[in-house]
């Protein structure tokens, strides 16, 4: 059985301007060998420029999104063609506020892996139940079913990640239990090896929602819990470093 290569993510969303890149080039400097794969995720009018600033070192770098169409008139958006051209080699996915804020369904988040795939990228799949759906019991049920939707076949023997983001904890400093996290993890684990078959073990399940360097530790060192896909706290290279070390 091959264990899952751990992967630490930020993900930056509508933050960061040219100065932003010097938290990344800290948060580079500062890693060391042996430790997880780690990836900054900056807006797209960042990442041609990060990927020159962070070129050569440990520190990947992803997009926040992609549309699933490899070119044509969708004036705003960014392809994974295009996310590739300026240097990502990973991209985000299903983020749940793109599926609230936006309506993306699981159809639209598996034809946007499609394109990832199809541009070399490496998708992080995102799924997570809202709180109402938490309080109904719903949520493993609402997890397999995003997994079962968002995660085409074409991904069997791919490099992707899937992250698990509680809705409700995204950027409220609220988080599930150690045991809550563990149960879905251990759900979504089974979903993909039921999926892809051993493949199905190798990718890592990250989780996401309010992980900050005071919780890590724990959260980081739960079963089936294969990195992190961390918001805010990996805007300042500190913060972002102390839930790396977690892992280190």
């Amino acid at each position: 059985m091959t264990n899952p290569t751990p992967l630490i993510a930020g993900n930056w969303k509508m933050n960061g301007l040219a100065a932003s890149l010097s938290e990344a080039r800290a948060v580079a400097a500062a890693l060391t060998p042996g430790g997880p794969r780690v990836a900054i995720c900056p807006p797209a009018t960042l990442i041609s420029r990060a990927a020159e600033a962070l070129a050569g070192t440990g520190l990947e770098v992803g997009g926040e999104d992609c549309r699933a169409e490899a070119s044509g008139a969708f004036t705003g958006d960014v392809s994974a063609e295009m996310l590739a051209d300026a240097g990502a080699r990973l991209v985000i996915l299903g983020h749940s506020e793109r599926r609230a804020g936006y309506g993306e369904s699981d159809a639209l988040v598996a034809s946007k892996v499609l394109a990832a795939l199809r541009a070399g990228l490496e998708p992080i799949i995102c799924v997570g139940e809202t709180l109402e759906e938490r309080r109904a019991g719903k949520a493993l049920e609402v997890v397999a079913a995003q997994v079962a939707g968002s995660l085409p076949s074409d991904l069997a023997g791919k490099a992707f990640a899937v992250a698990y983001e509680p809705v409700w904890a995204i950027g409220t400093g609220l988080t599930p239990s150690t045991d809550e996290i563990v149960e879905v993890h251990r759900a979504i684990r089974a979903g993909l090896v039921s999926r892809f078959g051993d493949h199905g073990r190798v990718p890592p399940i990250l989780y996401g929602g309010s992980v900050k360097p005071t919780n890590a530790d724990e959260i980081l060192h739960a079963d089936e819990v294969g990195g992190a896909l961390v918001g805010g706290a990996s805007l300042k290279a500190e913060d972002f470093l102390g839930i790396i070390r977690a892992l280190a």
